[in-house]
Formats: C-alpha cells, structure tokens, sequence
C-alpha cells in the first residue's frame, strides 16, 4: 500500500501530457493481459479492452467478469491501482478547469479570436459601451484590457479581459490587436489631471497603432486643444467628453428640447438611431440618394464627416462616399436588404 501511496504521490507531480500518456499505456497494457490471462472469458482483444474501461470507471455492467484466480487477482489489482490513477486524472481535469477560470478572472490569459472590439480602460462608459455592443452585435467577442487585477464582468463569458498596462506590446498582443475589429480607448477615469489622461490614451493609441496600422481606432478626449496630437497617431474617430457635455448643457439652457434629439439618437430605447448605408451605384447625386432614401423612411445627413450635402444636393456622389441616415433598426434592415437583393 505504501508502494501505491508513493507512485500516487509522483504522479501528482508530473505534467497532464505524461500523466495521459501512462493512463493510456496503462489501460492497453491492462486491456491485453486481461485477455491473456482469460482468452475464453472475452473472445476478444477489444472486449477485454472494454471490460477494462468499465472497470476502472466503476461502472461494471457485469457482462463480462473474471472467473479464473488469477483473473481474480488481476481485478483487484485494477481496484486498487486502475480506479486510483482514474481518480488522478480526473483531479488534474478539475484542477485545470479551476485553473483556467483563475487565470480568466485575473486576466492572465490569451484571447485567441478575430473580429472582437477591444474596449481599453474600465469604468462606467466602459460598460455601456459593452452593453451597447451585446445588445447591436451580440455574437461580437469583446476583450477588455484594464490594469485592475480582476475581471469586473467575470459573469460574462463573451468578454474576456486581459490585465495590464495597455500601451505594453505585449498586453495588446494578449488581446490579439492586430486581429481585431476596432479598438476604442476610454480615458482613465483614475487620473485626476486631464493632460495627463490623454497623454496616457496618446501613449495607448500609438502603440496600437505601431503594432496593428489597419485597426480602426476610437478615442475619448478630455481636452480639445488635444485632437492633433491623435490626429499624428493615425485615431480614426475622436470623441471629446467633457466638452460634448459641456456644450449640450448649453444648448439645452439656450435652445430648450435641443438636447433631447440628441439624446434620441444616442439612446436606443428611442427607435431612431444613424446608420451607414450602402451607395446605389442607381444614385448620380446627392438629392437622388436624399429622395430615395425618403420614400423608404430614412433621413440622409451625412457622407463621412461631412454634415452639409443637404446643401450639395445637386453635386455627384463621389466613389469613396459613406453615407450616413437616421432612422430605426426596421428601416435600416429593410434598406440593407433591398442591397443585398440587388
């Protein structure tokens, strides 16, 4: 029995892949010497093979069993040692599951994907932004990186989140950077001094932009005067925090109800939302594009950046135009479809 201890002992120190590599030659060897010891009793190699398994899982369906002494001893020597090293394995299955949802809850592993949207830096925009993204695109994997030590949405198995500094290589290369879909930097709601927050952001997007140049990249801003700096860096989407509030909250005092059709188009649970749709290529210009786009319920106010074609309705549509409408998520369904259709 010492003997057993001692072995049991050893194995619990080797690696996984050694461990299933002896349970296997363990039960083959097992599987044959049962059948020479008792070649009538299971026909056949497989059966004995069979038997074996059943054994050591405790499952014993008593279909096949031992008859002679020495297949009798060789059963209990399969309880004593066969059901103990079974045992073992499945400790280190159970160990490891645990183990992996450690290092889960503490950031420490790889996502491996494409395709996801990594959110940087955690705080409460962080987490509207994730239920956005759940709610619009919920087949979308998200990883969060953050510098806390725990995983502040562990409950959520679609967000993975990695710990560490964002601006390190390394830490974007744990969440696959150059792999994903978009990337969006929130200031870090910790620092106190705002040119210090975008310098931190600054630091964050260029190195995103150093290791993966083809991911589209959104930053918060807190001050203005700011943007060029991120404009060097490549940001494709810039969005100024405390000035945006600011601001609104002026035009809500100067011009009442302004801030609600802002509000509507910011908040889903109002209907109408801007969406990008599909040029028809049927489209010469813009007021073709505006009229046709009326008819199906879908205002046009934008191509790119530019919130003016409502006075440019008579110039043409250039190629590498983008075209943004308001509407609702029926409307805009039915308009990408008609697309696809066609």
């Amino acid at each position: 029995m010492h003997f057993f201890i001692r072995l049991s002992t050893r194995l619990m120190h080797l690696r996984k892949t050694t461990i299933g590599l002896i349970i296997l030659a363990f039960v083959l060897l097992s599987a044959t010497t049962a059948y020479l010891i008792e070649p009538s009793t299971f026909a056949n190699w497989f059966n004995a093979f069979y038997w074996v398994l059943t054994t050591m899982a405790t499952v014993g369906y008593g279909d096949y069993f031992a008859t002679s002494p020495a297949g009798k001893a060789f059963t209990i020597f399969l309880y004593i040692f066969g059901i103990g090293l079974l045992s073992l394995v499945i400790g280190k299955v159970i160990d490891s599951i645990a183990e992996v949802q450690r290092r889960r809850g503490a950031g420490m592993l790889t996502f491996e994907g494409e395709g996801h949207v990594v959110i940087v830096n955690w705080g409460q925009k962080a987490r509207t932004a994730i239920e956005e993204i759940l709610e619009n695109a919920p087949k979308t994997p998200i990883v969060l990186i953050d510098e806390t030590n725990r995983h502040p949405l562990e409950h959520l198995e679609q967000v993975h989140f990695v710990s560490g500094d964002p601006a390190s290589d390394s830490i974007l290369r744990k969440a696959s950077i150059s792999t994903c879909r978009a990337a969006i930097v929130f200031a870090d709601e910790r620092i106190q001094e705002s040119a210090l927050v975008d310098g931190k952001s600054l630091l964050v997007v260029s190195s995103i932009e150093r290791l993966a140049p083809q991911v589209h990249t959104t930053v918060e801003i807190t001050m203005e005067n700011h943007v060029q700096n991120f404009r060097h860096a490549q940001v494709n989407e810039f969005i100024l925090s405390h000035d945006a509030i600011s601001r609104l909250a002026v035009r809500a005092a100067l011009h009442e109800g302004s801030s609600d059709v802002i509000s509507q188009l910011l908040n889903r649970t109002n209907g109408s939302d801007v969406y990008e749709v599909a040029v028809d290529r049927s489209w010469k210009t813009y007021g073709e594009a505006f009229q046709a786009l009326l008819t199906q319920g879908a205002t046009l106010i934008a191509d790119r950046e530019d919130l003016g074609i409502n006075r440019k309705l008579d110039m043409p549509i250039p190629a590498e135009a983008r075209l943004y409408v308001v509407a609702d998520a029926e409307t805009q369904r039915r308009i990408a479809a008609g697309r696809t259709a066609k």
